[in-house]
């Protein structure tokens, strides 16, 4: 059902780990052309085609009407706007008058025109000519879909105390912060299982560090933690501090492991801590060296990380902020007309991230200098993928968790991922039901976004909303950003009505574990969009606001505010089962539209005929679930 159509040479991204004979690129089956060193080639749409994939991206499941581009992109503000996000995830598919997926294994640029500039083509522009193109046919979309993810390897599987429900902020800056966490969640009885460490645990933002002062006796402080039942899990970032008597930076500037510039110096860019290097990752040795950093924090007792900033996020380069200074310089004390203040502003805003900055960056691959440009996309994968060789090594599979911000196929085997930098806002529960199919066809099952919201103020409605949606999602954590309301789950009113939605991810832990495993090995999908089970209803095709969940249910969360329910589109007879806390009510429901009505403190969800799940008596701790005391449901 594969074919591999290979042009030039291209770079070892390790994202495919099943052996293809390579058939000549001029046999790709889609009119092609080479225009100004990019490859690109279209493919014609009837006008009910669903083209699925590119799996954490902005907008819909059907990814037709937009221009997306594969490159990891440090933005913070998810709007339909945009084409990229923090991954690049290089799969589409085309489901309806004929059905095939498509991989690109290229770690650059790549530009997806689906059906925007012309409504019934997709065009794919590849920023370069040295690439696989995977093509994948004859099969339905589940079929397609398991024949790529057989062909990129088994996702991984976390702890299975990571499927707790998780709580993290920007920041608990000490250890009296975090108490406090833990304390609020006991005196509510809410459950809980994790708390996060964001960056301000480290001395000055120093990687695999510890500011003793906010965490005295580290390593006594996690087991005492641990003994509660509760795990503690640090932020790790891309950029190590420039600093003489810092040992990371030292042995990583005196062993050359830093990305160069052209003429072999290290690269320094601005992040957290100021001036930083970044960590070749596309080396062996870098992630050898950088993995076994982690023991650090491990030899503690920590046994779950969150890559972040990796993309590689730069603020600022040291040219690029003289440069910056320099105009402002010259501009002070001008009367600045509206384009000199907007050329000042624009060049004060354009620092970060800046397409320049990367175009500076060398990495070694095969003893060769290649510039960023041509290997961006795979950077913070390989981040992620020093941690989780070290991680398999000293512990074995399955044993610390593990997940990014950036992401490229392939790290799916090691980690999972998280949507990064979201908003409070109601569009946002619908965007992150959108991508957790996106993601599943591309291996990261264990995704989820910031509960709540990231970015500015949540209100306590939209807080249950999300919850009741991140019931169902692997990674269920709250986050929320520095400066913005507290969203923890005790600092509501009436916060039994968190407690109840809380309650029921703990009964649903049991089911939620079985067909993730299930998935793993299987190479299968724990979300899927409607239309791959009911492939000849339209309604169910067209879908958005709906998912499948394992083989047994389907789920549709409230997205919009002041309301006490929502209209659901039923494919078949199905049962209708709203959870809260441990009560549990159903009623049958026949084929068709129905409002269904759903408080604050319920989880809404249908089971399908002849089906049930399993629900366990919930707990304070995954530790003390006891997964064998579970009634069956309907």
């Amino acid at each position: 059902m594969i074919k591999k159509y290979t042009s030039g040479r291209p770079i070892n991204t390790q994202a495919v780990v099943e052996q293809f004979d390579s058939i000549s690129i001029k046999e790709l089956p889609f009119k092609n052309k080479i225009d100004n060193g990019k490859f690109i080639f279209e493919f014609d749409m009837s006008e009910d085609d669903i083209v699925y994939g590119l799996g954490e991206a902005p907008r819909g499941i059907n990814k037709r009407g937009w221009v997306y581009e594969s490159f990891c992109s440090d933005d913070p503000f998810h709007t339909e706007t945009k084409s990229s996000l923090y991954a690049a995830h290089n799969f589409i598919m085309l489901y309806g008058s004929n059905t095939f997926g498509i991989f690109i294994d290229f770690p650059a640029k790549i530009r997806w025109d689906i059906g925007y500039t012309s409504s019934n083509k997709t065009v794919v522009a590849i920023d370069g000519t040295d690439f696989d193109i995977y093509f994948i046919d004859n099969g339905t979309p589940i079929e397609i879909v398991k024949e790529f993810r057989k062909a990129i390897g088994t996702s991984y599987i976390p702890p299975f105390w990571a499927f707790g429900y998780q709580q993290s902020r920007w920041s608990y800056h000490n250890a009296a912060a975090v108490d406090a966490v833990i304390d609020g969640y006991n005196k509510a009885d809410i459950p809980l299982d994790s708390v996060y460490l964001d960056i301000d645990y480290m001395q000055c933002y120093k990687d695999f560090t510890v500011d003793e002062e906010k965490f005295p006796d580290f390593k006594k402080y996690v087991e005492e933690k641990r003994r509660q039942g509760i795990h503690l899990i640090p932020i790790i970032d891309a950029g190590v501090k420039k600093e003489d008597g810092y040992s990371v930076y030292e042995e990583g500037r005196d062993n050359g492991y830093f990305c160069k510039t052209e003429d072999g110096s290290d690269f320094e860019g601005g992040v957290w801590p100021g001036i930083v290097g970044f960590p070749d990752f596309l080396r062996e040795d870098v992630r050898e060296w950088f993995g076994s950093k982690y023991k650090v924090l491990t030899d503690c007792g920590i046994d779950g990380f969150w890559n972040d900033m990796n993309e590689p996020a730069i603020f600022y380069s040291e040219k690029g902020l003289e440069n910056a200074l320099n105009k402002a310089v010259d501009m002070k004390g001008k009367n600045l007309d509206l384009s000199k203040f907007f050329e000042l502003k624009d060049t004060f805003l354009g620092l970060s991230n800046n397409a320049e900055d990367y175009s500076s960056i060398y990495h070694t691959i095969d003893g060769r200098q290649v510039c960023h440009d041509k290997v961006h996309n795979i950077y913070g994968a390989n981040m992620t993928k020093a941690a989780g060789e070290y991680f398999e090594k000293e512990f074995g599979k399955g044993k610390i968790l593990m997940f990014s911000r950036a992401s490229y196929i392939g790290a799916h085997r090691s980690s999972g991922i998280w949507f990064g930098d979201n908003h409070s806002w109601w569009s946002h529960i619908l965007l992150n039901l959108k991508m957790l199919p996106s993601a599943n066809m591309c291996g990261f099952l264990y995704c989820g976004a910031d509960l709540g919201g990231f970015n500015e103020n949540a209100t306590r409605d939209l807080v249950l909303r999300f919850l009741a949606l991140g019931v169902f999602t692997p990674l269920m954590r709250n986050h929320a950003a520095l400066g913005t309301r507290n969203q923890e789950c005790y600092n509501f009113e009436n916060c039994e009505d968190f407690k109840d939605i809380v309650q029921v991810r703990y009964r649903l832990i049991p089911y939620l574990y079985r067909i993730f495993c299930k998935a793993s090995e299987e190479n299968d999908m724990i979300f899927r969009p409607l239309s791959f089970d009911y492939p000849d209803d339209k309604i169910a095709r067209e879908c958005e606001t709906q998912l499948m969940l394992g083989d047994e249910c389907m789920i549709c969360p409230v997205y919009e505010q002041n309301v006490n329910g929502q209209y659901v589109y039923l494919p078949e007879d199905m049962t209708f089962v709203k959870l809260s806390g441990t009560n549990v009510s159903t009623e049958e429901m026949k084929k068709g539209v129905h409002y269904i009505d759903v408080r604050l403190n319920e989880v809404p969800l249908f089971i399908k005929q002849g089906k049930q799940i399993e629900l366990c008596s919930p707990a304070l701790r995954t530790s003390f679930l006891n997964a064998e005391d579970c009634i069956m449901i309907p």
